[in-house]
């Protein structure tokens, strides 16, 4: 098996190098940038990482700005995942940096072997959909009835009528129209988004989709479009009106 390029963008040396050494022992090639004009001048290499783990704090640009950069370069460097590690414990660093495309946050300090976790779960998706890749390529309008998802306008619409979603909403109802018919749990739904696994009590799953719910549905008591299986989770339905 292919072993993993890794770029960690991280200006603590000290820290940087623990987790380079770390990752190192389970077969990840990590390289290392002290700043942000440096990991964007890597990411451009002949051989780009297929990761990147950034650091919300630098010393030339700040970590949300580099995100922002990553998801702007050209071809498929702009896709290459991005895990963001945040000292500042707000959660609206948080969500801005999800909002700007960084795929999962860690914030410090952090268990190796979480971090560990969170990069396998990451890659494990990115496969996932690489896998699918060829077949969404043709489809970046998915249809079920009057409802219509629209991938590259990230935006979802019933009848016409445009339904008011969050990013991180329409991404959740992404998850399950592409996986229409199958059972999902919330772990799931939730690892396919954020690519990371969540812990069993957390329920924030159902106050998102009682939203979508409310924003796709015809009737909230009697929901045709996403049905919950009790004790398991969420269904989308193939067959729709």
């Amino acid at each position: 098996m292919a072993m993993e390029n890794i770029l960690l963008i991280e200006d603590d040396q000290r820290l940087a190098q623990m987790v380079c050494d770390y990752m190192q022992q389970f077969g990840f090639v990590m390289s290392h940038a002290l700043n942000g004009h440096g990991g964007l001048q890597k990411i451009q290499d002949t051989h780009p990482p297929q990761l990147v783990i950034l650091d919300l704090m630098l010393p030339d640009m700040d970590g949300l700005e580099v995100c922002r950069c990553i998801r702007a370069l050209p071809n498929a460097c702009a896709k290459i995942p991005v895990l963001m590690l945040t000292a500042k414990g707000d959660p609206m660093d948080r969500v801005v940096g999800l909002e700007l495309g960084a795929d999962d946050y860690l914030s410090k300090p952090f268990e190796p072997r979480e971090l560990l976790a969170r990069v396998r779960a990451i890659l494990r998706r990115q496969g996932l959909q690489s896998e699918g890749q060829s077949a969404s390529a043709v489809q970046p309008i998915l249809r079920f009835g009057r409802l219509e998802l629209d991938r590259d306008a990230r935006s979802v619409s019933v009848g016409a009528k445009p339904c008011d979603l969050t990013s991180y909403q329409f991404d959740l109802l992404m998850v399950l129209a592409e996986r229409a018919g199958r059972v999902l749990t919330r772990d799931q739904i939730m690892e396919a988004v954020r690519g990371r696994e969540l812990e069993a009590f957390d329920r924030s799953i159902d106050v998102h989709m009682g939203r979508i719910r409310a924003a796709i549905e015809d009737d909230l008591k009697s929901p045709k479009r996403i049905l919950t299986v009790r004790g398991v989770g969420y269904v989308f339905a193939k067959q729709q009106d």
